[in-house]
């Protein structure tokens, strides 16, 4: 497949603009560029996926997402192209950024939308060992409380973490001996409950 992820590089952010602009997905102008400088100052990294040179995928590693008491890092913005998905891009962008930041921290955390568009990614984050993180969900940013109605869009997330000693839930299930549970959560069909 010819697989290459990197950083982000100067000559990237204009190109990466027109890209998404040509694809019809809304970045707001000048976005790469601001990304591009938040790298250079040192407050995130952008990791890009190219396949045989070609832009296929990308994620942001932010150092300080939280409060200046909170220096959590977290992965932002996971992007792959529709027609390259499911051919291990997402995982090999998130291998990159969780190595990066278990350099720094025992934690690093992500955020998941909640709409059907997600149901992908959900899963992926919980078989890699994120696990919600007690922040429950928030729509912009703001805690969204019990009862109150909020717009099912991509602003509407669920918060989650995963530690380095952790590793992956399938990894862990298969250290304890609970085979049969792996195999259950795995094959299992989305939105039916199972026994193991």
């Amino acid at each position: 497949m010819g697989l290459i992820i990197r950083r982000m590089e100067h000559n990237d952010a204009a190109r990466l603009q027109a890209e998404f602009a040509a694809m019809g997905w809304s970045k707001p102008a000048g976005y790469f560029e601001s990304c591009l400088k938040a790298q250079d100052s040192g407050q995130m990294e952008v990791w890009i996926a190219e396949v045989n040179s070609q832009y296929v995928g990308h994620l942001k590693l932010v150092w300080n997402s939280g409060s200046a008491q909170d220096e959590t890092p977290e992965i932002q913005d996971l992007a792959v192209l529709p027609e390259c998905r499911r051919r291990g891009i997402a995982g090999a962008l998130l291998d990159r950024a969780e190595a990066s930041a278990f350099e720094r921290s025992d934690v690093v955390r992500i955020s998941v939308g909640l709409h059907p568009g997600y149901n992908a990614a959900q899963r992926l984050y919980v078989l890699r060992g994120y696990i919600p993180d007690g922040r429950g969900v928030t729509y912009r940013n703001q805690p969204v409380a019990e009862g109150a109605n909020v717009r099912m869009d991509d602003d509407l997330v669920l918060h989650m973490e995963k530690c380095r000693s952790c590793g992956s839930i399938l990894d862990a299930m298969n250290k304890s001996g609970e085979q049969r549970c792996t195999k259950a959560l795995i094959s299992r069909k989305p939105g039916r409950v199972e026994n193991p």
